[in-house]
């Protein structure tokens, strides 16, 4: 859909946002029957800036939703084994095949996004891309009933909908116009730069993260032959040191991090512009409300240092559709605390680890407490049948 004026009056729901969190919730909720209005602002398959990561549970989610072939299909190479580097000691550590996953996957956000967006459509979903969002409309009890419009020819276009989800990022349009509460903050912020290098010399089909003193960096190897380099230190010393001169910050975090790595960035060709993410601190928001929901980062954003960021959103935007589709209010703040529950212990490690606080012996414990964390959600997303976690049968 490409015109405004072909938006119906009335939606089951309505996503604000389509990018990993929106076009999955918008994609599963439409494959159950819902007639579903999925809107961003961007362009199709426009990028963005993303660590591009999948973890187990994210690589799990696509495979049971059928779109695991299609990563591939794109040439995103498959990852074997991920390996940390603490200043020169390197753990690698297998990707052991289990519940169909048997490597993981770092997409660009180009082809991730995109592919979303297609599958929502394919399943009955109306997709717009180019309006923004004005207002929520409401009703005479306060309750959020449909969304207020406007395409880039300024025309403004209204439609209601039993539920408006805003999966619209950290500075989340539908999180203000609702007044969702931030109930938790994170203390730390790390910044990033990275950019993408073709003929990186290092073992391949591997993620690779490299922490030293203060400093940490990586190598994500994506599509085009390309892997995705990044240098990350503390929001502050960011500003001190990096800001006035980023690609001269950016080798030097690298070279702190690992010779070794800053000469195979040396020998490889750049193919994009270096670009930066200065930080901002994790935080927990009410997800749910009177005809509302927040998804993905709109509702639970954490320091993308561990990268788990499409993981999560790809997990909570199962978890919001289950709860969609039962329509209760009950099931949506069930949500929310699920999605709380699962999402603590990566929380609280990501902000520790953003701090730069830990020293090359602490930050190995961080990563068992993450690696624990992880394993908690994988185990919960295997349960996952129709929205019941493992046992609710019996129950």
């Amino acid at each position: 859909m490409q015109d405004s004026a072909a938006i119906k009056p009335c939606y089951d729901a309505i996503v604000i946002g389509a990018r990993v969190a929106g076009g999955a919730t918008a994609m599963l909720l439409a494959r159950r029957g819902l007639h579903v209005l999925l809107v961003d602002r961007a362009q199709r398959g426009s990028d963005t800036l993303s660590t591009h990561a999948l973890l187990r549970g994210a690589v799990l989610q696509l495979d049971r939703w059928g779109l695991l072939d299609t990563v591939r299909d794109a040439g995103t190479p498959p990852v074997r084994n991920v390996s940390f580097h603490y200043g020169d000691d390197v753990v690698t550590v297998p990707i052991k095949p289990r519940d169909g996953v048997d490597a993981l996957y770092a997409p660009r956000r180009t082809v991730l996004d995109a592919m979303l967006a297609d599958a929502a459509e394919a399943a009955g979903a109306d997709v717009l891309f180019g309006p923004r969002l004005l207002d929520v409309i409401r009703s005479r009890t306060g309750r959020v009933a449909g969304v207020v419009l406007q395409d880039r020819q300024a025309r403004v276009v209204r439609a209601r909908a039993g539920i408006v989800i805003g999966a619209d990022g950290v500075h989340s349009t539908v999180a203000r116009l609702v007044s969702a509460e931030t109930y938790r903050t994170g203390q730390h912020a790390a910044a990033t730069v990275y950019g993408y290098w073709s003929d990186v010399d290092v073992e391949p089909n591997q993620y690779h993260w490299h922490f030293g003193p203060e400093v940490a960096a990586g190598v994500i190897p994506t599509n085009g032959e390309a892997a995705c380099v990044f240098a990350s230190v503390s929001a502050a010393r960011f500003e001190e040191e990096m800001r006035r001169d980023i690609a001269a910050g950016y080798l030097r975090v690298i070279r702190e991090n690992s010779v070794r790595l800053a000469e195979a960035v040396d020998r490889a060709r750049p193919v994009s512009m270096l670009r930066g993410y200065t930080g901002e601190a994790g935080h927990f928001r009410q997800s749910w409300g009177a005809g509302w929901a927040l998804v993905g980062d709109a509702g639970y954003f954490k320091d993308p240092i561990t990268a788990h960021g499409i993981t999560d959103a790809l997990r909570d935007a199962e978890l919001l559709a289950n709860a969609v589709t039962d329509g209760s209010d009950d099931a949506l703040a069930g949500y929310q605390v699920t999605r709380d529950e699962l999402s603590r212990q990566v929380f609280e490690v990501s902000d520790e680890i953003a701090g730069f606080g830990w020293t090359l012996e602490s930050i190995r414990e961080l990563h068992h407490h993450l690696n624990d964390g992880m394993k908690a959600e994988v185990e919960h997303l295997r349960g996952l049948d129709h929205g019941m976690p493992v046992g609710a049968e019996e129950a």
